[in-house]
């Protein structure tokens, strides 16, 4: 997908993400900071209950869940690829585009879902606090 043809989507992902994870909370705070064209809605899943909602929040504590529209639930790596073509990152949206990449970012991220809890507790803290800080102004 070209960088040209992203300013084209329309379609509203809604991402389901763990709020007690300070690691994912650091990616949500970025994503939610480049959300310009207001394409990305957010949605603890701590804040789900699971009668209300066709997500199983046992696994997306897995592996991230997004809504793409009202009825396609995506799952993964998928996620983020469709979450930053709806933001102003061009850099990012550059990398995504080569298949390539995405193929090695989806190996990682299953291997990094793994021990996501294990890896936040190290990094997510340091990473969160960071995030924060260099978007503190446009909060």
């Amino acid at each position: 997908m070209s960088l040209a043809s992203l300013k084209n989507i329309t379609v509203k992902l809604t991402i389901y993400y763990d709020a007690s994870c300070p690691l994912c909370l650091a990616e949500i705070h970025l994503l939610k900071n480049h959300n310009k064209r207001g394409l990305l809605d957010f949605v603890s899943l701590q804040d789900l209950r699971p009668a209300d909602c066709d997500i199983n929040c046992d696994l997306a504590m897995q592996t991230i869940h997004a809504r793409l529209g009202e009825n396609q639930i995506i799952k993964g790596p998928e996620v983020f690829f469709e979450a930053y073509k709806r933001t102003d990152l061009r850099f990012v949206n550059t990398i995504f585009s080569f298949s390539f990449f995405r193929y090695v970012y989806a190996k990682f991220y299953l291997r990094f879902a793994k021990y996501r809890h294990q890896i936040s507790k190290v990094i997510g803290p340091t990473l969160l606090a960071l995030v924060k800080k260099k978007y503190a102004d446009s909060v």
